[in-house]
């Protein structure tokens, strides 16, 4: 039985969570879910690390920084700390970073959120137990959250 770890945040304004647990379910079985949610997304790094200490086979690093310099700067620095322990733990931590200003909206906001998370859920399913899903889309311009824009002609 494969282990999934979900590292998600009290600072983001969305249960994504919830939505990559459900889009999960909807995909396949053959896992079990491990979660660990702390303040900020600069902890998501030290999460995703205990979280693969713990036994999970992958990890996916929910966070919704805000829209402000200094959430950039800290989106920027949290980004780098989960590249260095999935490096330093050969191990992947899909990153999903939704940013407050990417929408116009709120309601566009939650949508991005949910789509987002749910496009990734897949991925990291795809990582787990179907590989091949991923080399078929290599080079067709896949988006998380938004339309995919296709491949170069």
């Amino acid at each position: 039985m494969k282990k999934i770890g979900i590292a998600d945040t009290t600072f983001a304004r969305y249960d994504m969570y919830k939505s990559v647990v459900d889009e999960l379910s909807k995909t396949g079985t053959g896992y079990d879910i491990k979660r660990y949610t702390v303040p900020g997304i600069k902890d998501l790094a030290i999460a995703s690390k205990k979280l693969i200490d713990e036994g999970c086979d992958i990890v996916i690093a929910l966070g919704m920084p805000g829209p402000e310099p200094i959430d950039k700067q800290c989106a920027d620095q949290a980004s780098k700390a989960l590249l260095y322990v999935e490096i330093k733990t050969d191990t992947h931590i899909i990153e999903v970073f939704v940013h407050e200003d990417e929408a116009e909206d709120e309601k566009e906001l939650m949508k991005l959120a949910d789509n987002r998370a749910r496009e990734h859920a897949v991925n990291v399913y795809d990582l787990l137990f179907r590989p091949e899903r991923l080399e078929e889309k290599a080079g067709q311009g896949a988006r998380e959250g938004y339309p995919d824009v296709g491949s170069l002609r």
